[in-house]
């Protein structure tokens, strides 16, 4: 494995980094303490430092001779809402804010990457480190995007990574076009008519009528939509009533949708509009429909990610780089970026045994996650290469 000896120099130091945010999360927009860290160590490094953009956001940038070329990189800061239940020293010191999706490792790789770039400047032209807020649902690529990120900090193209648990620690995973899914969330109110539990005779019951469009609503995928086009449509919640003896008024179904283009999400959002407001009327019954889109469908440029995927076999070998990956049904706000500028998105394999701390390794969003220390090196020095091999000083010349 060909780790940039600086950074692999550094691993303690990160390691620290990486912790100490751990054991400090904050949620999506209030990530002033992470923010004031990594601008902290950005002007230490010797880098021009802008702060607050979409609120909690930072950019670094470096600039090398006159060349007008420039990348970007990405890393995002914010922490889940959840509780976490490790026991190590480093485990979050909040109750229900945990780093359990690894950002507190992306924002140190991109950390040790900056430190290493802003030292040895071999390349041409300009990098922009840019650390996101806000990743987990609200958005805060998008906000950056609309707030001016690329007016101001224009770039040629664009990298980030996320960490993967299920891929073994030293692999990369990639693939052009479609590789994350876009999301969308619904909430359904079926309006009926509330009556005594032992006469549903002379009442409209919302509850039957909503349990009926969740059964009815898996027959999207299976029945209306091509086998080659993955979605995946999940009814999360059902909400209706108080007493054992009620039919209620109404009753609220409420989940998730997944898929990879936008005509997969209009042809969904306007079969399940159609679904449950018909089978409510079967029922004499009312649904209001709210199917809100979430995040794009995360697309990479088909040349920056064989890019990329080339950078990441110079350094951990072919072996160790699959270039055609599986679509993930995730969904990652990173897509906005890359619906503005070309880039490309990375998976970095942090599984196969234990985290830095000891702790066995298990997915994302789970209460006993903990980012793997010993990928740190790795990843900043993925960060770094593409910057060097992007504004190499040979095609500058």
């Amino acid at each position: 494995m060909n780790i940039e000896p600086r950074i692999a120099a550094w691993h303690e130091e990160l390691t620290r980094i990486r912790r100490d945010i751990h054991a400090h999360p904050e949620l999506g927009f209030e990530e002033e303490r992470t923010s004031a860290i990594v601008a902290r160590e950005l002007r230490e490094y010797g880098c021009e430092v802008t702060t607050g953009i979409a609120k909690t956001g930072v950019v670094g940038t470096i600039r090398v001779g006159n060349s007008p070329r420039a990348v970007g990189l990405r890393a995002d800061m914010d922490c889940l809402p959840m509780q976490e239940m490790n026991s190590f020293a480093h485990a979050s010191k909040f109750k229900g804010r945990m780093h359990g999706c690894g950002h507190d490792g992306h924002t140190t790789m991109l950390l040790g990457a900056a430190k290493y770039l802003a030292e040895t400047r071999n390349f041409q032209g300009t990098v922009h480190l840019i650390f996101q807020p806000a990743e987990e649902g609200q958005g805060g690529g998008r906000v950056m995007v609309e707030e001016g990120l690329f007016e101001k900090f224009p770039c040629d193209a664009i990298f980030a990574m996320h960490n993967w648990p299920v891929l073994e620690a030293g692999k990369f995973q990639i693939r052009p076009g479609p590789m994350l899914a876009g999301g969308m969330r619904f909430d359904i109110t079926v309006k009926g008519r509330g009556t005594h539990g032992a006469k549903p005779e002379t009442g409209i019951d919302p509850v039957i009528t909503a349990a009926h469009i969740a059964t009815a609503a898996q027959s999207i995928v299976s029945r209306t939509m091509s086998p080659h086009e993955p979605v995946v449509l999940s009814v999360t919640q059902i909400h209706a009533g108080d007493a054992y003896n009620v039919i209620p008024e109404t009753a609220v179904l409420r989940g998730t949708i997944r898929c990879f283009s936008e005509q997969a999400r209009e042809q969904v959002r306007a079969t399940f509009t159609r679904i449950a407001h018909e089978m409510a009327g079967a029922f004499g019954a009312e649904a209001i429909v709210d199917i809100k889109d979430g995040y794009p469908p995360l697309v990479n440029d088909e040349k920056e990610a064989g890019f990329l995927a080339d950078v990441a076999t110079e350094i951990v070998g072919a072996e160790n780089v699959e270039r055609n990956g599986p679509r993930i049904m995730g969904s990652e706000d990173f897509s906005y970026m890359l619906q503005a500028v070309p880039g490309a998105f990375v998976m970095l394999g942090q599984g196969g045994g234990t985290s830095g701390s000891g702790h066995t390794s298990c997915e994302v969003h789970n209460p006993g996650y903990d980012f793997n220390d010993d990928v740190l090196p790795l990843g900043a020095t993925l960060f770094a290469r593409l910057v060097e091999k992007k504004l190499s000083t040979e095609a500058a010349a």
